[in-house]
């Protein structure tokens, strides 16, 4: 089964809002086991509305609308509905009373226009909105449902669970839909879809495998449609199969946060860490400090930006900094000792590198970095190449220097 979402308003169009509203409905809908096949955004002209349905009604048994239901001039949808189904306004006298009672309890005046909200389409069936005064509607046509509901998130999300997700599954028998993810790092997506060429050929037609790459990390997906009581059992044997071909790559069965897995294997050694950033300017230390709880095992960073505090602070010869650069593999051994040695830490994390945009070398371009991971009787040191975007290599940086450390904590570095 397919759907199509419409977003309507021109402030969406502009950029003056971000539509958030498609990605929730979309998560909501493959929970389902309903195929977005389409988001269409359009303006608040009738013309564009229409355009859209007649569009969406081509591919999905499914049109969902949101916005365009407040009561100014600018907002067209509920009358463009009423002339596409040929039907009327009718005042409903119940939602009429309710927006009175809300008006009078804020103190605030019922004026006409407000009236307008309290007109619903003769030939549709209302989804009452108990968190604004735009209400839901309902129309079926030649087996198809559309749905129409207020843009304002809060609310659309409120009908969508106490109204249009109910009914859709009253009409209509949904496929089972079984997703088994597991996380990955230390290896970019084409490496990845490289490892698992012969692996997603053998998958069968109603098994699917999506790559979703962030800087640093990739999650796997496999999405398993079907009737059968043995299909979370066959997905989650392809999950195993994919686990064994991808081996010290897979970092969570599941999907969590790369710091949050580290953060737990620290838990269970009963160990600590701490940083010395540079380039990374405290980034890894925010993603540490995000999880809650890690004070039990964070004990804190020196951001060495400046040569000074390499030195002073970390204790980084000043003889390696005028012979090989702070981006070397000298300096963030030095720096590795430095910060273990003045927090006291079980681990230890260093990265120094060029994150770009300007400040790169023919020997070290933008996006170069060293980075140590260790404890005080080992280190490990390895130099990577990433990007010309600085944030971008701020972020894949900081990943690639956790991934060093859950590495080195189970034994996988030499």
């Amino acid at each position: 089964m397919k759907a199509t979402v419409i977003t309507i308003g021109d402030e969406i169009l502009i950029g003056q809002i971000v539509d958030t509203n498609s990605a929730w409905i979309g998560q909501k809908f493959n929970e389902l086991g309903v195929k977005i096949y389409e988001i269409i955004s359009c303006g608040d002209e009738p013309v564009q509305i229409i355009d859209a349905i007649n569009r969406a009604r081509t591919t999905s048994q499914i049109i969902l609308m949101t916005g365009g239901l407040g009561p100014t001039k600018d907002d067209v949808t509920k009358k463009t509905l009423v002339e596409y189904f040929n039907t009327e306004l009718i005042l409903n006298e119940e939602v009429w009373e309710r927006m009175k009672q809300i008006f009078e309890k804020r103190g605030r005046q019922v004026l006409e226009i407000n009236r307008s909200q309290a007109m619903i389409p003769k030939d549709c069936t209302m989804l009452p909105n108990m968190r604004g005064t735009a209400q839901g509607m309902w129309f079926e046509r030649d087996g198809k449902v559309f749905i129409s509901m207020p843009g304002v998130p809060h609310e659309m999300k409120h009908l969508m669970e106490t109204q249009a997700i109910p009914r859709l599954k009253e009409k209509f028998s949904f496929p089972k839909i079984i997703h088994a993810t597991i996380m990955t790092a230390g290896a970019g997506e084409s490496v990845i879809a490289d490892k698992l060429s012969a692996f997603e050929e053998q998958l069968p037609a109603n098994i699917k495998l999506a790559y979703l790459p962030d800087l640093g990390v990739v999650k796997l997906r496999l999405t398993a449609a079907g009737d059968t009581n043995s299909l979370k059992e066959e997905v989650n044997g392809y999950k195993e199969k994919m686990k064994a071909i991808l081996d010290n790559h897979v970092y969570f069965d599941g999907e969590e946060k790369l710091e949050a897995v580290i953060g737990n294997m620290l838990l269970a050694q009963k160990a600590t860490v701490s940083c010395a950033e540079s380039c990374t300017g405290g980034y890894i230390s925010h993603l540490f400090t995000s999880i809650p709880g890690s004070s039990k095992y964070f004990e804190g960073s020196v951001i060495s930006y400046s040569y000074d505090v390499k030195e002073k602070i970390l204790g980084v010869k000043n003889t390696t900094l005028n012979s090989v650069g702070a981006v070397s593999e000298e300096c963030v051994r030095e720096m590795l000792s430095g910060v273990i040695r003045v927090t006291g830490t079980t681990y230890g994390i260093a990265v120094s590198g060029i994150a770009g945009p300007d400040g790169g070398t023919t020997e070290k371009p933008v996006g170069t970095v060293w980075i140590a991971v260790g404890t005080k009787e080992k280190t490990i040191a390895k130099r990577f190449q990433f990007f010309p975007s600085r944030m971008e290599n701020i972020k894949v940086f900081s990943n690639a220097a956790l991934n060093l450390l859950r590495l080195l904590m189970m034994g996988e570095l030499k």
